[in-house]
């Protein structure tokens, strides 16, 4: 086991139809995160897709489970037994809707605050006290379903600035490795409105 392997995790749900929805937005990032460690995601037998590689000098497994949202914990739990990573080094990305779209916001272990692919995590891994890189989607207009907001895609103009906002939540991602969570936390909380 190498001690500085890290495991980041982006949530989303599978397949073309969901792929612009706020759900993906976990997604999205670990996307950006492979083409900067310039590799491609390949199947795993933890029912993910992955990519080995590094970031911020970081050895990193890059990962994107193939399973829906509400059933990530197992895939999950599949890769941190594989490649025997302890909880405090998963960084999980997901969409948050207590923040304001765009914002970024980074903590470690909590609620699953109706979350159900970080309810699903935390039960199989049998801790909340994983790294969470949160991207914020805003809540949904209206008397609106949030479980419904989450399955649309972005809007026009959210998608506008879409391509930024990801960047930016992969860069935070990046710190936290390279720095670790309170220099990430004090850039990027700082940065997107407190």
């Amino acid at each position: 086991m190498e001690t500085d392997l890290w495991l980041v995790i982006g949530l989303g749900n599978p397949g073309p139809g969901y792929a612009g929805n706020r759900h993906n937005a976990g997604f999205m990032v670990l996307d950006v995160l492979a083409g900067r460690a310039a590799s491609r995601f390949r199947a795993h037998k933890s029912r993910a897709d992955v990519v080995e590689g590094r970031l911020a000098g970081r050895r990193v497994v890059l990962a994107k489970p193939r399973s829906f949202m509400n059933e990530s914990g197992g895939p999950v739990a599949g890769l941190r037994d594989f490649f025997k990573v302890p909880a405090e080094r998963v960084v999980v990305v997901h969409d948050e809707l207590d923040i304001p779209y765009g914002a970024v916001r980074l903590k470690q272990g909590g609620g699953a605050g109706g979350h159900n692919g970080l309810r699903s995590i935390s039960r199989s891994l049998g801790t909340p006290d994983y790294l969470r890189v949160r991207f914020g989607v805003g809540r949904p207009p209206g008397r609106m379903d949030p479980a419904a907001f989450v399955l649309r895609d972005f809007s026009a103009t959210e998608r506008k600035e879409l391509d930024l906002h990801v960047e930016v939540a992969a860069d935070a991602v990046e710190m936290v490795l390279a720095e670790g969570l309170q220099a990430a936390q004090n850039a990027y909380h700082a940065r997107t409105g407190s």
